[in-house]
């Protein structure tokens, strides 16, 4: 099995990805070519994140489910642990992911306020930048600087909360969507817009007792102030009560569209 994550080797993604899948792992640059890649047979299955505990959602991951017709098959929570890394003390600008850059916002304005930082791809990126530059610093795992001889560990769990954690799921073809697993994930686009819309689909779901554990807008891409909503449900697809709520939500996107990515079990990983 082929597996596709957001790489080079050391990201994140990479060690979510190797904590779930036995196979062959391949990287791409960005969240959207995997999940595209998954989309078009490329690839048996892919490992993007969608959700941090700091800094929200991936909003490229969830913009490349409305995109693309994919199967969400597994949901990873892993505990993030960043450090600082540098061939030395002294550096001039700190890489790597947008993402991990903000969760260590405020240690970095407290410790290094006068060095200038910079989003790149990945934290691997970031990671290998810092390897070929002495003028450059990377956030990324501790174990990073093991992995050559390189770069120094100069701080540990430099997040700005201790709990930080992200949320990764395992896609897949779209074939593969089950209704067996303890959540679900919709995303719905009503194609319209009107007072009490929002409550209607909110009711669909809390008239059922089921409990919503994300929900979040994104922009459809069609008009201004058109929305496209990502729902994640604490239930499964095999229930009936599920069922229902789905037979609501489809009734009241009737001019759009309505698409499930599936039910799907939660793992929890230390790496």
């Amino acid at each position: 099995m082929t597996t596709i994550t957001l790489g080079p080797a050391g990201t994140y993604s990479h060690r979510a990805a190797k904590a779930v899948e036995d196979g062959d792992i391949e990287f791409a640059e960005s969240m959207t070519a995997i999940v595209e890649a998954v989309a078009e047979g490329e690839a048996d299955r892919g490992v993007v994140p969608v959700e941090n505990s700091i800094e929200g959602s991936v909003t490229e991951s969830l913009d490349a489910f409305s995109e693309y017709d994919v199967a969400v098959v597994e949901e990873i929570i892993t505990p993030i642990r960043h450090a600082l890394l540098a061939q030395g003390e002294t550096f001039e600008l700190v890489c790597s992911h947008a993402q991990a850059l903000a969760q260590c916002r405020g240690w970095l304005d407290e410790h290094y306020p006068d060095v200038e930082v910079e989003a790149v791809a990945s934290t691997a990126r970031g990671v290998e930048r810092a390897r070929e530059d002495p003028s450059v610093a990377a956030i990324g795992h501790p174990e990073n600087a093991t992995n050559g001889t390189e770069l120094e560990l100069l701080a540990e769990d430099i997040q700005d909360q201790s709990s930080n954690a992200t949320r990764f799921v395992a896609v897949a073809p779209a074939s593969e969507r089950t209704e067996a697993g303890s959540k679900t994930s919709f995303i719905v686009y009503p194609n319209a817009d009107y007072p009490g819309l929002l409550l209607e689909l909110l009711e669909a779901f809390a008239d059922r007792d089921i409990n919503l554990t994300r929900i979040e807008s994104r922009p459809s891409g069609e008009r201004l102030g058109d929305y496209v909503f990502h729902i994640d449900a604490a239930a499964g697809l095999y229930e009936e009560r599920t069922q229902k709520a789905l037979d609501d939500i489809e009734e009241l996107a009737e001019n759009g569209w309505v698409r499930h990515l599936g039910s799907y079990d939660s793992v929890t990983v230390l790496n």
